[in-house]
């Protein structure tokens, strides 16, 4: 599972499905923009949203006929915890090696260097990828 927000703040979340194909990678960023609006963190968000999605569609069958992923944002005052769902695969995300040149493979090291951790929980029958991402108190900028 991934971690939780400490239960004395207010927490927000929100959650979504999308049929799994690659026009719903900007749906889904869409959503998080709708869910975090002009906040500084909103553009950071969005881009890993985008990794996530793309490895859930690309790698697990979410991106089969008639599969789906899912996306989920918990938000407290300070830390977003942002989550894709898929349906499963045969393999379980991880991050490819450095020297990797190829334009493909090098998603989750960009999560890596964007959020504060990532991690993964599920198994072949299904997947959750998660990223921390700090929040700038509101009126603030980063």
């Amino acid at each position: 599972m991934y971690p939780t927000l400490n239960s004395r703040q207010e927490i927000h979340r929100w959650c979504r499905n999308f049929p799994g194909t690659k026009a719903q990678i900007s749906e889904a960023r869409r959503f998080v923009n709708s869910y975090l609006g002009d906040r500084p963190e909103t553009y950071t968000a969005e881009l890993v949203t985008s990794e996530l999605a793309t490895n859930a569609i690309r790698h697990t069958r979410s991106g089969q006929a008639g599969g789906r992923f899912g996306v989920t944002l918990h938000a407290g005052t300070t830390l977003l915890i942002l989550a894709v769902h898929d349906e499963g695969g045969p393999s379980t995300p991880h991050r490819c090696q450095a020297e990797n040149t190829d334009q493909n493979g090098r998603g989750l090291h960009l999560v890596e260097s964007l959020t504060t951790r990532w991690g993964v929980h599920g198994n072949d029958g299904g997947r959750t990828v998660w990223a921390l991402i700090p929040l700038s108190p509101a009126g603030q900028p980063t």
